[in-house]
């Protein structure tokens, strides 16, 4: 990914973007020393969330024009889901429960198999609007020794995430989501 950023803002004769954008991941504490996967460690469990990963590098590409979504929000069904989404996110919900209250994504991280998880990302065509992220979870359960096949049919909703605070602000995690927070 980095490569291809580097590669990118080299033919946008930006190459100080990049460097721009790390300090203020770092600033907002979504930068580690170990990049964005550092930041989400602490949050989602599993050892290496790529689709969180995934959803911050494309907050960046819709921010320069790169990312082209599969659909866009309108103004208002976007200001209904930002003003809806962090009390909706109280409950424990599921991938289904997602897509049913707010639509088709505008981005999918991962697969469709509903064995995995994955992050669904909703954006306007307004790059300066943060992304809503929600964060989808699924494993095996734990102290069974097994990887597979999932505890769940279909992923969890941990956290929806949103916004240009602090990283760990922009989260609202779900019941389930507070569960299992990982042991710092």
């Amino acid at each position: 990914m980095r490569i291809l950023v580097d590669h990118l803002l080299f033919v946008e004769c930006r190459p100080e973007a990049l460097a721009e954008q790390q300090r203020v991941r770092e600033e907002r504490g979504a930068w580690s020393n170990i990049g964005v996967a550092g930041a989400f460690r602490d949050l989602i469990p599993d050892s290496y969330y790529e689709y969180g990963m995934a959803s911050v590098y494309a907050e960046f590409a819709h921010r320069r024009g790169w990312l082209k979504p599969d659909r866009v929000l309108g103004s208002d069904e976007y200001a209904a889901l930002q003003g809806s989404v962090r009390q909706w996110a109280g409950e424990d919900r599921v991938w289904a429960d997602v897509v049913d209250e707010f639509g088709s994504p505008s981005m999918l991280f991962g697969g469709t198999n509903p064995l995995y998880g994955k992050t669904l990302g909703y954006l306007t065509e307004n790059p300066e609007e943060p992304m809503v992220s929600f964060h989808l979870w699924n494993d095996s359960a734990p102290g069974t020794g097994q990887s597979w096949p999932p505890e769940h049919k279909e992923p969890l909703l941990l956290a929806v995430r949103f916004g240009t605070g602090p990283f760990r602000q922009t989260f609202t995690f779900t019941p389930e989501g507070q569960r299992r927070l990982p042991v710092v």
